[in-house]
């Protein structure tokens, strides 16, 4: 989908955004000119390598150069191939003729280190500091000037980080202290502020973001699915002393920051289970000319891993994990982490789930619904892990670590009786983490 966005006159000017499922890019133009020509209308589906706008160009620039500028990389591409990062920007090649006219094409994915970036000088506008298009996109969300922004980057570049720092900034640079007021005991800690009661209601309509219209997207296609709940407590105590002992060992080894969460954990054992219930691991397929549903069983676990990131829920996906131990695991997850924060996760990176694994624990909630995203059948949710008084062998009390597992299933092909056994099996791994030992691969 292609959204125009205004230009200033100067500078690297941006031309629209891209969007693919829970990802988008700014295309910008590497020249400065008056748009001759536009190709497509907003909201339009732009295809790949094809003319986008007509630009004349203002002052002169040789041909050569014009063409280094305009003519794809074939060596380039085909090095980056489908991982490519799919925040980044690229310029197609120009059409024929001695116009002296740029057409610039939309495509899935581009370099942002190329010659005729964005520059550090701030002559060159708004858009002139050196910066990927994630970083640009968050700066106009937060409504901060890039070219304020000191970047600490390679070469200068601004980071997400100083654009954060600097928008946190902001009303600490500008506020004053105001002066202190009497004490008071019988006045409370704290005090609301005066809202006007003789006001009407005002409603301000917002756009939706990018993550935000694909999000919408995805669920509504999952309201055709009918969901039933299945709740379950995990006893972690004792994944939790054999977490702190892999940790330490790792801290030996590795260094201080090699650790291992809970996650990979459960994420092995969702796998392990998925051996015994493949149909957990399928997807329904209905037929377009008999409209006759089949299940579709897939031989690779590829499980997605819901994330929070500045830009919104994305959900990564950690490829065969039926292949990988759980240190593997692990590093995968941080791997996918760094690039959701940064906003450089690749198509690849986000595609080809076949069922999805959301920690909600680490925020916060005990219990949840989750809702099965398309081309799947079922999810777990994972709550927050909390210490509660139990028993032990000798029935005497101890202190336990439990969390709730809430599974949503597609009651379409999937019956309560496979669920509770399903997640009877992830149960007792997590449980008795030593019997996966047993079982890797």
């Amino acid at each position: 989908m292609v959204r125009r966005t205004r230009s200033p006159s100067r500078g690297v000017l941006p031309l629209c955004e891209v969007q693919s499922d829970k990802a988008s890019v700014e295309i910008t133009s590497r020249f400065s000119g008056v748009v001759k020509k536009l190709h497509y209308e907003a909201g339009d589906m732009a295809k790949v390598g094809k003319p986008f706008v007509d630009i004349d160009i203002l002052g002169d620039v040789k041909k050569e150069d014009l063409e280094a500028l305009t003519v794809p990389e074939p060596s380039r591409r085909e090095e980056a191939g489908a991982s490519a990062p799919v925040n980044e920007e690229s310029i197609s090649s120009q059409p024929s003729g001695e116009q002296r006219a740029a057409t610039a094409a939309p495509t899935e994915a581009s370099s942002a280190k190329g010659s005729g970036q964005a520059r550090t000088s701030k002559n060159n506008g708004t858009y002139g500091a050196l910066a990927t298009p994630a970083v640009r996109h968050l700066s106009k969300e937060l409504t901060v000037d890039i070219t304020e922004v000191q970047g600490t980057g390679k070469d200068g570049r601004v980071l997400k980080e100083d654009v954060y720092k600097f928008a946190e900034s902001r009303p600490a640079a500008g506020a004053t202290t105001p002066p202190a007021a009497p004490a008071n005991p019988s006045s409370p800690a704290f005090s609301y502020p005066q809202i006007p009661t003789d006001t009407a209601q005002v409603e301000t309509p917002a756009p939706l973001t990018n993550v935000q219209a694909q999000m919408f997207k995805v669920m509504t296609r999952s309201l055709s699915i009918p969901h039933f709940i299945y709740a379950d407590e995990i006893d972690f105590s004792t994944l939790h002393g054999l977490r702190g002992r892999l940790n330490e060992t790792l801290a030996k080894e590795r260094g201080a920051l090699a650790k291992v969460s809970y996650l990979p954990f459960i994420i092995k054992a969702v796998s392990m289970a998925l051996y015994q219930y493949p149909i957990l691991n399928a997807r329904v397929e209905i037929d377009s000319g008999t409209d006759k549903p089949s299940l579709v069983m897939r031989s690779q676990h590829n499980i997605g891993v819901a994330m929070d990131t500045p830009s919104g829920l994305l959900v990564p996906v950690i490829k065969n994990v039926a292949s990988l131990n759980v240190y593997a695991i692990a590093t995968e997850l941080v791997r996918l982490q760094g690039l959701a924060t940064t906003g450089r996760l690749s198509v690849q990176d986000l595609s080809g789930g076949t069922i999805t694994v959301s920690n909600i624990g680490n925020i916060g909630g005990t219990y949840l619904a989750p809702v099965i995203v398309d081309k799947a059948v079922a999810i777990l949710g994972v709550g927050r892990m909390r210490e509660v008084p139990g028993f032990d062998e000798r029935d005497c009390v101890v202190k336990k670590q439990v969390c709730n597992f809430s599974w949503s299933a597609d009651h379409r092909v999937v019956d309560g009786a496979t669920m509770a056994r399903a997640a009877d099996v992830v149960r007792r791994l997590v449980e008795h983490p030593d019997q996966m030992i047993l079982h890797l691969r």
